[in-house]
């Protein structure tokens, strides 16, 4: 329960009084306009977006401290700027003296970007009023404050009381508005959760600070796909794209060790090779230890049972550990049978073949099923040099020919694992 005082003229209540009346219409006679979206410099950024910024929306930006929020908005809103077109960034937790510190890190001028340390959304509104940008960036939405408010910056009321002016500002002006929102230790934005149903775009940072890859992915987007993501690495001189983000992750790939595989996830349209690793040993505790990095601990329980009940591996007395390197985490059961291959190497300390990738869901009969998306993980695996593909026996029918890439169906887990160990 927060205590708040409500002024009966804030500008809440004049902007609904000066709202003009909005009549019905029939969805037949609502014409759509191609609006073109503003490209930003960030390839990887206009995929996470659908393709650029759309004019006039609301984009909500999330992620840890120091993960690259901050750093990545400065560097699109340097290169958005320009004489046609300029950008207002406002910073509430920096002064304008280290933003300039940062700019001159990440190599940045720019004659049409402006800077404004300030907290009242009042003035910041102002400041758009007479600047009149092209794009807005607010760092962060959590240290704003309006007076028609008493409470502190920060709290529920006043974070959704300065978004409501941001909207009213975007979807009036037509001026995209990005936020940057600070989030709870366990992980979630900080804030109201209406603050996320409030915004057009939700886009997540994702990564550990002391490693260089960083993931952009949109938990929210109402002109675009949510299975996109963006790789970013962080290097002294800002976020670089990574085009190619397969050899990306297989990039410190070791061969001739047990316990690893490759398969084939999908981000949206991207396909995206991941290297898997399991290691098993036997526990040293009275009940055997389930960690895994990057893919839900309960489906890795349950391919132990089918490790363990179909294809007799005794998995009860031995600890496992799965981790998907790169920090990339998987989502989609597609990965199954390459799970349950490096685990089995893991166990038999038995090499599987390392041009090999291994594709397929597994069912609790230890059988195969068919994955979406096959051509597409396949001719990925082919450009990224794999000569071998193990993938379930419904996938086999009408399948293309692959001109550098041996395809292997097969019908059981059983039969897969014993093509991938040779």
């Amino acid at each position: 329960m927060i205590e708040e005082k409500i002024v009966a003229t804030s500008s809440r209540h004049k902007t609904m009084q000066t709202k003009p009346q909005s009549e019905p219409k029939a969805l037949h006679t609502i014409s759509r306009e191609n609006v073109p979206r503003i490209k930003t410099h960030s390839s990887e950024f206009n995929r996470v977006l659908g393709g650029g910024i759309v004019p006039g929306s609301i984009i909500l930006v999330g992620g840890d401290p120091g993960i690259g929020k901050s750093t990545i908005l400065l560097q699109e809103a340097s290169h958005l700027s320009s004489k046609d077109s300029t950008i207002l960034y406002v910073t509430g937790e920096e002064s304008i003296e280290q933003i300039k510190m940062r700019a001159e890190r990440l190599q940045l001028t720019s004659e049409y970007l402006y800077i404004l340390a300030e907290t009242e959304i009042e003035a910041i509104m102002n400041a758009i009023e007479h600047l009149k940008p092209g794009f807005v960036v607010v760092d962060s939405i959590q240290t704003m404050f309006t007076s028609v408010l008493e409470s502190a910056p920060g709290t529920v009321s006043q974070v959704r009381e300065c978004t409501l002016k941001l909207i009213h500002l975007a979807k009036t002006k037509n001026t995209p508005v990005c936020l940057v929102g600070h989030v709870t230790k366990e992980g979630y934005l900080a804030g109201p959760k209406v603050l996320e149903h409030m915004v057009d775009t939700l886009l997540l940072f994702e990564g550990d600070r002391e490693q260089f890859y960083r993931i952009l992915r949109a938990a929210k987007n109402r002109f675009g796909s949510t299975r996109e993501i963006g790789v970013f690495e962080m290097r002294e001189n800002g976020l670089l794209d990574v085009p190619n983000p397969s050899a990306f992750f297989l990039s410190e790939r070791q061969l001739g060790a047990s316990g690893s595989t490759v398969v084939c996830c999908m981000e949206g349209t991207r396909p995206i090779l991941v290297e898997v690793q399991a290691l098993a040993t036997a526990t040293k505790f009275g009940y055997p230890q389930r960690t895994t990095t990057g893919m839900d601990v309960k489906r890795l329980i349950m391919l132990l049972g089918v490790l363990e009940k179909r294809l007799g591996y005794k998995v009860g007395s031995m600890d496992i550990f799965l981790n998907a390197v790169g920090g990339i985490r998987i989502d989609e059961t597609s990965a199954d049978l390459g799970v349950l291959a490096c685990i089995a190497s893991s166990i038999r300390n038995r090499e599987l073949d390392p041009k090999a990738i291994l594709l397929g869901e597994v069912g609790l009969g230890g059988e195969l099923r068919s994955v979406m998306h096959i051509e597409t993980r396949l001719a990925e695996a082919e450009r990224m040099g794999f000569k071998r593909a193990l993938i379930p026996k419904g996938n086999a029918k009408g399948l293309k020919k692959f001109k550098r890439l041996s395809i292997f169906p097969a019908a059981t887990a059983y039969d897969a694992l014993a093509e991938a160990a040779g």
